[in-house]
């Protein structure tokens, strides 16, 4: 970090940035550097646009899946292959994480824009259940991993107070990802088929990537460490990072069920399959501004409050909106278009302010990658399991979806709890504490 360089204040130091270029960091580890540290978040936008915009499309593929290329499949084995782009989307940042740290984005970068590209382009041609599996479970998601650790680490090292704006703005590009995918497949796989879809989106998707290879970068030099394991296990010895990774990790089964399974839920429901297939893009649209505004009010009103505000609500529009709206009155597209727009809204906060949170705990920003990477493994196994889970609970309650409902409802309120915890331990008992 280099020697004090501001007499009237020792805790303001010099630290050499990743093209370099001497910056100063304060005591509060204050950066938000103008235009500079906007350029990288653009660039991350643009990755999250690719990466979980096109994650948050998966309800599509679940159900032209079951009526095409996989219709001898179960729902809930079609839904592995679905569940295993977060899964392999976070799972990775276990290296990657170590990655960054030690070499900085840009190889991560280009490495993850080759093989997100190619997983789109093999998609495109699979038939089988294992060509599924290898090209969008695995390859595609792989790539988003490399390019999603390098956009995140990288912001998080450019901003302090404005940090949950940055990373709700960041996080905005999966929201409108995941509202023009679905239209974009609708619109194209009935005209050009499933094949020229996927190398669609794989064009558009190589061309946002080239312009995140351009503009993100790490304003902390990478510093080469040995790999050793009490980096990867030190930060459960923290207590704040224990209750945020339990609550995200809850959060997370909960966070794609409906996204997985609303039009599914809809169409079987006789809700008028055209609009049914609208019905992702509302929710994605919808959480395009709870994105960025509860990023906002976070920064002034602290992150733990909003974010516990927005988790609670986000319970509350699944278990006495989604789930007895549909019993009560099933196949009201207005209970569907309205449960989507709400759900989307306070959930796009979860999803967006989970990094910031992780900052807020984290006391080394030079080690950002690594604990980013220990939390989203973590979290990766409620992502890869989630919807699985969802799938069986429907399969035994014979097609009622229900007991899927209660499930995601459940564990969305236990990530509250913990996130409740983790606010008290982390800034005390005070409710007027911007914590």
């Amino acid at each position: 970090m280099g020697e004090p360089t501001d007499k009237t204040n020792p805790e303001v130091r010099t630290t050499i940035v990743a093209d370099g270029t001497p910056v100063q960091l304060g005591a509060t580890g204050d950066t938000d550097q103008g235009l500079r540290a906007w350029t990288v978040v653009v660039g991350a936008w643009c990755v999250n646009l690719c990466g979980f915009g096109w994650v948050n499309a998966i309800g599509v593929f679940q159900e032209y899946y079951q009526s095409h290329q996989l219709q001898s499949y179960s729902t809930s084995s079609i839904s592995w292959i679905l569940s295993l782009q977060p899964f392999v989307l976070f799972a990775a940042g276990l290296i990657i994480g170590r990655i960054f740290d030690n070499y900085g984005p840009k190889l991560l970068l280009l490495v993850g824009t080759v093989l997100q590209v190619l997983g789109l382009m093999m998609t495109s041609i699979s038939n089988e259940y294992y060509q599924f599996i290898l090209a969008q479970g695995i390859c595609g998601s792989l790539g988003a991993s490399l390019t999603f650790y390098s956009s995140i680490a990288s912001t998080a090292t450019w901003f302090d107070k404005r940090r949950a704006l940055a990373f709700g703005l960041v996080s905005s590009g999966s929201s409108f990802g995941g509202a023009i995918f679905p239209i974009i497949l609708s619109r194209l796989l009935p005209g050009i088929g499933f094949g020229w879809t996927l190398r669609v989106v794989g064009f558009l998707v190589f061309v946002l990537l080239v312009v995140a290879n351009l503009t993100i970068r790490s304003r902390v030099a990478p510093v080469p460490r040995p790999v050793r394991f009490h980096d990867y296990i030190s930060p459960f010895s923290e207590v704040p990072f224990v209750l945020l990774t339990v609550g995200s990790c809850l959060g997370f089964f909960a966070t794609f069920v409906p996204i997985n399974y609303v039009i599914l839920e809809a169409q079987t429901s006789g809700v008028d399959p055209n609009l049914a297939g609208y019905l992702l893009t509302i929710l994605n649209a919808a959480s395009l501004p709870g994105r960025i505004l509860p990023g906002y009010l976070g920064d002034i009103w602290g992150r733990f409050n909003v974010m516990i505000g927005m988790c609670g609500l986000s319970s509350v529009a699944i278990l006495a909106l989604w789930l007895p709206g549909t019993l009560v009155n099933p196949g009201s597209a207005a209970i569907y278009i309205v449960f989507c727009l709400l759900y989307g809204f306070f959930s796009g906060a979860f999803v967006g302010m989970v990094p910031a949170l992780l900052s807020q705990v984290s006391p080394d920003v030079s080690k950002i990658g690594v604990r980013q990477g220990v939390l989203f493994t973590c979290v990766s196994v409620a992502t890869l399991t989630g919807n699985p889970i969802a799938g069986a609970i429907l399969n035994q309650q014979n097609g009622a979806y229900w007991g899927l409902q209660i499930f995601a409802g459940l564990m969305m309120t236990g990530c509250v709890v913990f996130y409740i915890i983790a606010r008290v331990v982390t800034g005390g008992y005070s409710l007027i504490k911007a914590v």
